[in-house]
């Protein structure tokens, strides 16, 4: 009798009865992997921006570039290569996304003028931007539900984490520049930019390595497609024990294969405005506020160093130090997600966020410098930093990958992310001409106005999911 019942149990009702198998734990590092290549990549050319200034001569407009190239990149790569994961299937995207990364990766730390950078670097952008949609499904489809929020966000905060690992491998590369070329510059324009990058290939063939370690498809996208023999074999290997998957345990779902046009139907329209909107509007806000960064890394790292070496060293100190800010708002919310759910920790982090832009809007009133004007800029960036990674940098992702149906998951969160790198785009262009026209504070209350619109929106059309199965998720 026993044995009949657990037979007719679903994958889901045994998945979220299972223990974290070292499958389960695989699939989890090599998603947090790929997301740590995201942090690397996004941040370490920043650090080594002002060496490729010199060394190809780069005027304003290339700078500017090669800084968005990624950022574009990963708008693309979101928008067609989510759903793309849909038709092919996890496990194939993976091995795509992998290659594309240690191709355009090598590429970078190759390349010979401006224009093969920023074509390299936007092929990196397009693998960062496949991330978001492959990581998400992968993860929530394969995890018990009542892990999957801090599985999720504990895997995205290794984004945080590359981020300080691209801070601390400038500093080591700075400093073995300032070693061993203690009298000139030179050789630093020229190849201490290529070893900083180089450090995110090793990394990114590190990744290829994990991947090619073990090859697992979601069992949930056999089911979808009614793949039974192959779901049963999939299942077999994730739960560590004979699994058989059956159109009696499993029987298909009266929803039918949707199509790409379904996350704008009338059924999935709110879904899709919950995922990207509010995404949209924080990366707006999260790439405004690099307008301020460089006053904060200013008053951290002591600028005003007139050697060329020494001011760089200065800035990737105050970088890793301001990483520091975001690792600890997604431990944070890697404590919280399970206990206070999606919803609320997205509304709170938003709110948090325009208290911390409006206290730097403060702090940025002042006629000149003093010791509260430099406290004021800490606490703000500090506040701003924290519930960000607290709050919507970690929910938004991982509700994208929670509330579509199987079907449409990666194409629904494919479509969010790049919506939100539309918004990143905006940011990054858009944000420093407005601070001309309208100045400072008056442009980082306005950033904080449209973190109180995404609180409103998050409220509006809200689907808590903390603890739910993906197919009551779906179903509601």
């Amino acid at each position: 009798m026993t044995t009949t019942t657990t037979e007719s149990k679903s994958f889901e009702q045994r998945l979220d009865e299972s223990k974290i198998t070292r499958i389960m734990w695989l699939l989890w590092a090599l998603s947090a992997g790929l997301i740590a290549l995201d942090g690397f990549d996004f941040f370490i050319i920043g650090v080594a921006l002002p060496f490729l200034k010199q060394d190809f001569s780069l005027n304003a407009l290339e700078i500017a570039a090669v800084a968005v190239a990624a950022v574009a990149g990963s708008l693309v790569g979101s928008l067609t290569l989510g759903p793309l994961t849909d038709k092919i299937g996890r496990q194939t995207m993976l091995l795509v996304d992998v290659a594309i990364f240690v191709i355009a990766t090598t590429g970078t730390v190759l390349a010979w003028n401006a224009t093969s950078l920023m074509i390299f670097r936007f092929l990196v952008g397009v693998g960062i931007g496949a991330d978001y949609p492959i990581s998400v499904s992968y993860i929530t489809e394969n995890v018990p539900s009542r892990l999957r929020g801090r599985m999720v966000i504990g895997a995205f905060t290794f984004q945080a984490i590359g981020a300080f690992l691209g801070a601390i491998t400038g500093l080591i590369v700075i400093y073995l520049f300032q070693t061993f070329y203690p009298d000139s510059s030179i050789p630093a324009i020229h190849y201490a930019w290529r070893w900083m990058l180089g450090v995110g290939l090793v990394l990114a063939i590190a990744v290829a390595f994990l991947r090619l370690s073990f090859l697992l498809e979601s069992p949930l996208y056999h089911i979808a497609r009614k793949e039974y023999q192959e779901a049963s074999q999939a299942a077999s290997i994730l739960l560590a024990q004979p699994i058989i998957i059956t159109s009696e345990t499993d029987p298909p779902s009266n929803e039918p294969v949707l199509p790409y046009g379904a996350l704008f139907a009338s059924k999935y329209r709110k879904r899709t405005l919950l995922a990207a909107v509010p995404w949209f509007f924080q990366d707006i806000a999260t790439y405004g506020i690099g307008i301020f960064t460089p006053a904060i890394i200013g008053v951290l790292a002591f600028a005003g160093e007139d050697n060329f070496m020494a001011r760089e060293m200065a800035s990737a100190q105050g970088a890793a130090l301001v990483d520091l800010f975001l690792i600890a708002g997604f431990l944070i919310a890697v404590w919280l997600v399970d206990s206070v759910g999606r919803i609320k920790l997205q509304i709170v982090g938003f709110l948090g966020m325009a208290v911390g832009l409006m206290i730097l809007a403060w702090s940025n009133s002042g006629s000149s410098p003093n010791q509260s004007h430099i406290t004021l800029i800490f606490l703000g960036f500090f506040i701003f930093n924290v519930m960000m990674n607290a709050g919507p940098n970690s929910t938004t992702f991982l509700l994208s990958g929670e509330i579509f149906p199987t079907s449409i998951r990666a194409s629904g969160a494919g479509f969010a992310a790049a919506f939100a790198k539309a918004g990143a785009v905006l940011g990054t262009f858009a944000l420093p001409i407005l601070q001309q026209f309208l100045g400072t504070p008056t442009l980082l209350l306005l950033l904080a106005l449209f973190c109180v619109l995404a609180a409103l929106i998050t409220y509006i059309y809200r689907i808590e999911t903390t603890g739910k199965s993906l197919e009551t998720v779906s179903e509601n």
